[in-house]
């Protein structure tokens, strides 16, 4: 007997683990991590509300987006629409309930007098009228009856085929494809995260997201977007989001490392600190880590400074420029905006809270 129940509560126990494995389902994967080489915005938020931050992130940078490439502002109402109901009666012509309404009330009035006067004349002339006119009654009456089918709408024959249907305007001719592979075409593309402005890229720490920006040919660049969403803040007072907080774009992305942030950074100073130049700029570097303790703090602060020429000159207290470098686990991310302090640190609820 013990033998027999030996394999039994084995085939238990293990019928009762398999239940906690996949059974060969696929893994669900997390968020695609941050890597080098793109570029896009490091946005802090709440702790514990990086899903709420990163859907209130991806709509507004649609938006500003949106404004800068076509000029609409997305807070504004159109002109067209009013903004009250217009209250209008509508009338047909046709109808028989319109036809003593559409009369203006001067019209009504001549039209009672006249039949006033009409009923004081004496009988006798209106019999004499009557037999006067007795001849001449069958001619106006046929007269009238040319007029009303001259007036009266003509009426079309039906020929059993149906009027070609107009195309609606704005919409595209498609192929003729059944309504199934239209819906699949548009998930695809809807699924397709390179076809996307804007994607959300796993940071790996708490309280912080990044936003990747697939720029194109004549894009605005993601300084140029930010600034757009802060300067609008600042100027607007307007109240954006509830779990965003900063929103700093980043130009250049590589590995946190003196050499690989010495290498990645020429280009950028290229652009905003050139050689030839008759007006030198003032800028500062800004420097932050995240789970990561491994790298000097002066070493990176030092490696950006030295990449900028000569002409320049460094100044905390009022710069032109500020040089920001967020370090997020192993990966540095650069970019460098104007009035970082006057805009509060690019920090949204500072600038749309009321000031006290």
């Amino acid at each position: 007997m013990a033998a027999e129940n030996q394999p039994g509560s084995n085939n238990n126990n293990k019928g009762k683990k398999r239940k906690f494995l996949p059974h060969g389902k696929p893994v669900k994967k997390g968020l695609y991590p941050l890597r080098p080489g793109v570029q896009g915005f490091f946005i802090t938020c709440d702790g514990g509300r990086e899903r709420q931050a990163t859907n209130e992130a991806l709509n507004l940078l649609e938006s500003f987006y949106e404004e800068l490439v076509h000029g609409s502002d997305s807070g504004s109402k159109c002109k067209a629409i009013p903004t009250k109901p217009v209250n209008k009666i509508i009338k047909f012509k046709d109808s028989d309930s319109s036809s003593d309404e559409d009369e203006p009330p001067l019209a009504k009035k001549e039209e009672v007098l006249e039949h006033e006067e009409e009923t004081e004349k004496p009988i006798e002339n209106k019999k004499d009228k009557v037999e006067d006119e007795s001849p001449h009654r069958e001619d106006s009456q046929a007269e009238k009856h040319e007029q009303e089918n001259d007036s009266a709408p003509v009426k079309r024959q039906c020929l059993g085929k149906d009027p070609p249907a107009r195309e609606p305007v704005g919409l595209v001719v498609t192929e003729n494809k059944p309504i199934d592979e239209l819906i699949e075409d548009e998930l695809s593309e809807l699924g397709d995260r390179n076809k996307r402005h804007f994607v959300s890229l796993d940071s790996g720490c708490n309280g912080c997201i990044f936003v990747q920006m697939h720029r194109r040919p004549g894009d605005p660049s993601p300084v140029a977007v930010a600034k757009q969403m802060i300067s609008s803040a600042a100027s607007t007072k307007k109240h954006m989001s509830r779990f965003i907080l900063r929103v700093l774009p980043a130009e250049v992305t590589c590995y946190a490392s003196e050499e690989e942030i010495s290498k990645s950074i020429k280009p950028l100073i290229e652009q905003y600190f050139p050689l030839d130049t008759s007006s030198p700029l003032k800028f500062a570097v800004l420097y932050e880590a995240r789970s990561n303790t491994g790298i000097e703090r002066m070493a990176i602060i030092n490696a950006v400074a030295k990449s900028v020429p000569q002409p320049h000159k460094v100044d905390l207290k009022n710069p032109d420029k500020t040089i920001i470098v967020q370090i997020a686990k192993t990966i540095c991310l650069i970019g460098v905006v104007e009035k970082y302090k006057e805009f509060a640190k690019y920090n949204l609820r500072q600038l749309t809270s009321p000031e006290q």
